[in-house]
């Protein structure tokens, strides 16, 4: 399985300008219900991705005003991408050795078309796994 069979159905991508306040961009997530999003210039070109932890350790920790802060302050630029037809298993080689928890997924084509998270790939581990189980339990205690 590859990032394009997890994403490919996704009708949402998420982001933000690189001129928004530090404050808007909490209340987006927070709205959204996600973690973390990626940064696009006037033109719609990524330039980073801005997690809550960023504006966590960045802004809160060190006592600045969200209000009067861009976005573009606290981003990390230039952050790990993987294209489509990433394997999963390679995804979550990725996160692990980067130390990261969200890589950004780019489309040749397309461009930038989100974030695969740690919790997607949990989801279908889950799945799968429950999947498994089912198929198990249907195979020793078949209905008759």
């Amino acid at each position: 399985m590859n990032v394009r069979d997890l994403l490919g159905s996704r009708k949402d991508v998420f982001s933000v300008r690189e001129d928004a306040s530090v404050h808007d961009v909490a209340r987006y997530l927070k709205e959204k219900e996600i973690r973390s999003v990626g940064v696009l210039d006037a033109g719609g070109r990524l330039v980073g991705v801005v997690s809550q932890a960023d504006m966590s350790d960045k802004v809160v920790a060190e006592n600045k005003c969200p209000a009067w802060m861009r976005i573009s302050e606290v981003m990390t630029r230039n952050p790990i991408s993987v294209p489509m037809d990433t394997s999963l298993d390679e995804c979550v080689r990725m996160m692990e050795k980067h130390g990261i928890f969200h890589l950004v997924v780019m489309d040749e084509k397309a461009g930038f078309r989100g974030m695969l998270s740690v919790q997607d790939l949990l989801r279908l581990i889950v799945r799968d796994h429950k999947e498994r189980a089912d198929l198990l339990e249907a195979m020793m205690f078949p209905q008759h």
